[in-house]
């Protein structure tokens, strides 16, 4: 395994090398989530510029992220808006707000993202009693057990056309696990049924190898 995984870090550093320019502002940002402590489990950069192609494939000027963490996928997302589109994401812990509001702000995006802190599920529920407009993209990558509730609350905040992206979908594969005991795995399952059952939407799911492991991430498009 450890030698897999070798030769997943040297191909995910040759295409970040051959498709990927250095950027020092998201370096920084990596930097200073280390500095702060924050978990190292922020996406690749390969995978934050798949992020990033996907609001441009679909001309998204409306992106929800639901877990910020350092705000790292955040901004690979947010400089794919257009001047005045609008990324909204969503942080439980205070501390990782601070850090990506301050990563972001160095990114020179404070005006186009905004970071609601507290939990995820309330603040959703908040942005329907706002009457928040439908986005065009959804990023869930925050708690998995909670990531049924996550997309059903997506589906209520979305349109017709709007892209829904799932991280960490395939935990090393103990997805297929029916009996696992772990509240991530079975939170996991029940999103990938959900997305298999609802007629609302069409969706599949990738399995990727890389820097981060071995993992996955699901993909679906909002039909009615």
């Amino acid at each position: 395994m450890m030698s897999t995984l070798h030769t997943w870090e040297k191909v995910d550093a040759y295409l970040t090398e051959q498709l990927i320019q250095q950027d020092s502002i998201l370096e920084q940002v990596l930097a200073n989530n280390k500095e702060a402590d924050l978990p190292a489990i922020d996406v690749a950069p390969n995978q934050g510029k798949l992020l990033s192609l996907y609001a441009q494939m679909i001309g998204a000027e409306r992106i929800l992220e639901i877990g910020t963490l350092g705000g790292y996928s955040t901004i690979w997302m947010a400089r794919a808006l257009p001047e005045h589109g609008k990324l909204i994401t969503l942080e439980l812990d205070p501390h990782h707000a601070v850090v990506a509001g301050q990563n972001i702000a160095l990114a020179g995006l404070s005006e186009k993202v905004e970071i609601r802190v507290g939990e995820a599920l309330e603040q959703l529920a908040k942005l329907e009693e706002e009457g928040a407009e439908p986005f065009d993209l959804i990023f869930i990558d925050a708690d998995k057990p909670n990531n049924p509730l996550y997309l059903q609350w997506a589906l209520r905040l979305s349109r017709p056309g709007t892209v829904i992206v799932g991280d960490n979908v395939v935990r090393e594969g103990e997805v297929t696990n029916r009996h696992s005991t772990d509240p991530r795995v079975q939170g996991i399952r029940k999103f990938m049924e959900l997305l298999a059952e609802d007629p609302r939407m069409t969706a599949t799911a990738i399995q990727t190898v890389g820097a981060k492991g071995y993992d996955g991430f699901a993909l679906g498009i909002v039909k009615s």
